[in-house]
């Protein structure tokens, strides 16, 4: 049994009224008083089994923005009920409202609408829902609590997504679907024509030539629905902050804009997330449905912290790519990373893939680099400088021995790593 405020109050007067009168079965007598119509109260309050609550089990969001969740209050009684409710959500769901006034006649429902505005990605769950039934005097009540369960998926904010549409626009001119038909070197076949002095010999197909009346020519453009595998290291680094995040926020940024950009050019899609284990996977998805698969399974992808295994990743990477990819690895360019755990691994990506490295930077470091102002700065701009030449000389290694790396600014990193994917598609590089 729970009391209320008001029968506090009544008690309040009572006790004056006792006192006023200075007798003992004055007290007695009130106290009594008070007591019945407290029970009476109780057992006048609706029983709980005739409320039945409800709502949505599963609701999706991006993270940053705002979402209404209903749960929906059946009284099927032939009492009226009143009383609170408590909606009860994890504080990371900022929940607008959690206490709700209840007052629902015989077969009557209510709707009772919370706003969630998760600010980072991931699963919440709902807590239990807490009534408080109080009777018709207002003086006492039962409390009872329900489980409702309900699921709140924050799924990645992907903020690049209005970049998406000019990056698929500039593919599609590339592979001559709007204006232009671009013919270019490239690996896919594309159409014969007429030989004309100047050009290669090797492309003269002889079979179409003993057909026709002229000598004819292959011509190519780049090839298309081709295999891209997006592999984020979930391992310690991606825990770095960057800014308000952390590299692996970056990182799932730039994989969805890549994504979106591969599956309009109707590229085949792969996902793996990993650090000593698989942390999420997504296979074989094109088109349409490419982005919301990959915003869900890495929703709940957080960074571990713990040292990539780069050996079981590179084993897992080639046995879920028989055929030819592109590999486009995020992970850190951290000199003594990429010498102990990178470069060991990368000869048996290349045999058969194309690998791109992408690595997000820390502008923290290239302001600092940049401040001369006191020792202390200046020590501190040796030491960036001295990261950032590392980092430099490590970029060139690796471009060195043939793998490509995009490296760039939180915020410019999605947009670098489209350019690159489209100058590989231009150039005929997948």
């Amino acid at each position: 049994m729970v009391v209320t405020g008001r029968l506090a109050a009544v008690a309040a007067v009572a006790a004056v009224g006792a006192t006023a009168l200075a007798t003992w079965w004055a007290v007695v007598l009130l106290t009594a008083l008070l007591a019945v119509l407290a029970i009476v109260d109780v057992l006048a309050v609706g029983r709980a089994e005739h409320l039945r609550l409800s709502r949505s089990p599963h609701t999706t969001v991006r993270s940053g923005q705002s979402t209404t969740v209903e749960l929906t209050v059946l009284n099927h009684g032939d009492r009226t009920l009143r009383g609170r409710l408590w909606d009860d959500w994890p504080d990371s769901a900022h929940a607008t409202t959690r206490s709700y006034p209840l007052h629902l006649p015989p077969n009557t429902r209510t709707r009772l609408p919370t706003t969630l505005r998760p600010d980072y990605r991931g699963d919440r769950a709902a807590g239990p829902v807490t009534l408080r039934l109080f009777g018709p005097m207002g003086l006492a009540g039962k409390q009872f609590r329900r489980d409702v369960p309900a699921r709140l998926r924050a799924l990645p904010p992907f903020r690049s997504e209005g970049m998406l549409a000019s990056k698929v626009a500039e593919l599609h001119l590339l592979e001559g679907s709007t204006v232009i038909n671009a013919r270019g070197q490239g690996s896919e076949f594309d159409s014969f024509r007429e030989y004309v002095p100047g050009d290669d010999v090797r492309a003269i197909d002889w079979r179409a030539t003993a057909r026709a009346a002229d000598v004819l020519v292959r011509t190519w453009r780049p090839e298309r629905h081709r295999r891209v595998l997006l592999v984020l290291d979930t391992g310690r680094l991606g825990a770095g902050r960057i800014g308000a995040g952390t590299r692996l926020d970056v990182n799932i940024e730039a994989a969805l804009l890549l994504g979106g950009l591969a599956a309009a050019a109707g590229d085949t899609v792969d996902l793996l997330a990993y650090d000593r284990r698989v942390r999420a996977e997504v296979q074989g998805s094109s088109g349409k449905g490419l982005q919301p698969r990959l915003m869900h399974a890495l929703s709940g992808v957080v960074p571990a912290l713990v040292d990539t295994d780069t050996v079981g990743l590179a084993r897992t990477v080639v046995q879920r790519s028989r055929r030819r990819s592109l590999i486009v690895w995020f992970t850190s360019l951290d000199g003594a990373m990429v010498e102990e755990n990178l470069l060991p691994v990368l000869p048996v990506l290349t045999q058969r893939h194309r690998v791109l490295i992408v690595s997000v930077t820390d502008p923290d470091v290239a302001a600092a680099a940049a401040r001369y102002g006191t020792a202390d700065e200046i020590y501190t701009a040796a030491a960036a400088e001295s990261l950032l030449a590392e980092r430099t000389a490590t970029r060139e290694s690796l471009r060195r021995k043939g793998i490509d790396v995009v490296a760039a600014a939180p915020d410019r990193l999605p947009a670098q790593l489209a350019d690159e994917y489209l100058e590989l598609k231009r150039s005929g590089g997948l």
